[in-house]
């Protein structure tokens, strides 16, 4: 059996004790996730996080770290996740912009209600809280 990761991108972004996450509709119920999706065709790691953070949060992204690299396997769809995940800063912000399908809003949490998300079971996936911990 051929092991072929799905690999992702997401964006940790702090301002002033806050975090940027969106939610999102997953399995028909509102979740939180970092600005996060998959790495498409001839794109480079960066590029696909300066797309996805645009694309569900309409912030312009300019990374400066990565954060981590993170594996989360779904044994119940025989799928492998590999999230790599970028710390930076937001450069502007584009107030015309409609946010991708299935993203219901951009938000700005403080880790204390994130965390208290987490404990709700309101994340998109573990990887959701480790990624702020880090």
């Amino acid at each position: 059996m051929r092991f072929t990761p799905h690999v992702t991108v997401a964006t940790v972004v702090e301002d002033q004790g806050r975090f940027l996450l969106v939610e999102e509709l997953a399995g028909g119920q509102a979740v939180l996730n970092q600005p996060a999706g998959h790495l498409e065709a001839d794109e480079s790691l960066i590029e696909a996080a300066l797309r996805e953070t645009l694309e569900e949060t309409a912030h312009h992204f300019q990374p400066s770290a990565l954060v981590g690299i993170y594996r989360l396997p779904v044994p119940q769809k025989d799928l492998t996740y590999l999230r790599f995940a970028f710390t930076g800063t937001i450069t502007g912000f584009d107030e015309s912009r409609v946010l991708d399908d299935g993203i219901l809003r951009a938000v700005w949490l403080s880790p204390e209600t994130i965390r208290q998300h987490a404990q709700e079971g309101r994340h998109r996936s573990p990887l959701v809280w480790q990624c702020v911990s880090d």
